[in-house]
């Protein structure tokens, strides 16, 4: 019996995973140290990549050829989303980021998943899976380091609940599906998107941490 595509994958991103979770922007999330401004600087653009990574999930449902996998990525694309923009605007107050603040960090991941709409679904639905499975797994690691009160348990909690975990093992199995009919280059594809953009997730907690601007 074949190895599970989602198997070969997480193995393959694992040594990027253990650096994420080891690093201070997480290590001071999960304390409930991290400064405000940092924890402000990381929805902003959260808030913006959200906007980016909607729209692809939305091009991977139009790709697929399974309808119960269209209806899943179209839901990803909606229900999913919007709980996380209600989230994010919980903590921002309404204040909605102008597209000019967009940082290095994460206009690279966002065009990375965007040039990925003219690779194989397969790829592509491979490279929107780490912000499922990476944030839930950061999510339940941090969740259960808690001792005492955290300034951020609901972000803490919207990824370590049992309603993120149910959809990021929906879309795991889709991949695993997707990975299962495809030939072993797209697979291959497949896991070496995977880990580039688990190592953008790194990024992207690392520029919040860095408060990264512009050089010029």
């Amino acid at each position: 019996m074949m190895k599970k595509w989602s198997d070969e994958a997480w193995q393959a991103a694992l040594p990027v995973y253990r650096k994420i979770i080891q690093h201070p922007f997480v290590d001071a999330l999960a304390r409930g140290t991290l400064d405000n401004e940092r924890f402000m600087f990381y929805l902003r653009q959260d808030s913006l990549y959200l906007a980016r990574y909607s729209r692809a999930l939305t091009h991977i449902a139009s790709r697929l050829a399974d309808k119960d996998h269209t209806a899943a990525f179209i839901r990803f694309a909606s229900d999913g989303i919007a709980v996380e923009q209600a989230l994010h605007e919980s903590f921002l107050q309404g204040s909605v980021p102008d597209q000019n603040e967009i940082s290095p960090a994460c206009l690279l991941y966002t065009s990375l998943l965007g040039s990925q709409a003219a690779a194989p679904v397969e790829v592509e639905a491979a490279a929107v899976l780490p912000c499922f499975w990476v944030y839930q797994r950061v999510g339940v690691d941090i969740l259960s380091r808690q001792q005492g009160d955290n300034p951020y348990m609901r972000w803490i909690e919207t990824y370590g609940d049992e309603a993120f975990a149910a959809s990021t093992a929906e879309a795991v199995a889709i991949c695993d599906s997707l990975a299962e009919a495809a030939g072993a280059d797209t697979r291959r594809m497949m896991t070496d998107i995977f880990v580039r953009c688990t190592k953008m997730e790194w990024m992207f907690w690392d520029s919040a941490w860095r408060l990264e601007q512009w050089p010029i």
